[in-house]
């Protein structure tokens, strides 16, 4: 898929350096995801090898955005390896913070949807979100997905503040 200059297509294993570039800054910003920067340690090969696992899998997919110059956002489809929930899967999605606000999320969240949708094995798309990151929550609520609980107080900042994790789900 091509929108302007930005290109989404499937990952590749050489691509595991600049998206795991991309999680680093994600992870240092301490605001987004439940993973604190000591924590975060992966090498290029171990991303490599992870990347490789879901590029696989028949139930999993990654997909970066592209522009000319280099990966701006990538976004994952895991889906559990249980039998029950072999139609189902979580998706999460990293964009460069200079690359924020440009439409880039919804072109992400399209793609792993078209391709969600044509997957005969995936019925359902489920995420988790901090409650804090309004424009996200904004942006997966237009794309069509519902809010379908909460996990109160699930996350424990650094200050001591508490977040709660939205899930939400669209069936493809």
């Amino acid at each position: 898929m091509v929108k302007g200059n930005i290109v989404i297509r499937t990952a590749k294993a050489e691509d595991a350096a600049r998206i795991l570039q991309i999680q680093k800054e994600v992870v240092a910003e301490k605001i987004y995801l439940a993973t604190a920067s000591e924590e975060f340690d992966k090498t290029v090969e171990q991303q490599q090898e992870w990347m490789e696992k879901i590029l696989t899998n028949d139930r999993e997919t990654m997909l970066v955005a592209e522009t000319p110059d280099q990966i701006v956002g990538w976004i994952v489809f895991r889906s559990p390896n249980r039998v029950r929930l072999s139609h189902t899967g979580s998706i999460g999605m990293m964009i460069d913070k200079e690359s924020r606000n440009m439409g880039i999320g919804k072109l992400l969240i399209k793609g792993i949807l078209d391709w969600a949708t044509l997957n005969p094995l995936i019925e359902k798309v489920c995420l988790g979100v901090f409650s804090t990151n309004e424009r996200a929550v904004a942006l997966y609520k237009k794309m069509g997905f519902i809010e379908e609980g909460r996990k109160f107080k699930e996350f424990k900042l650094d200050n001591g503040d508490y977040v709660d994790d939205i899930l939400m789900y669209q069936f493809v």
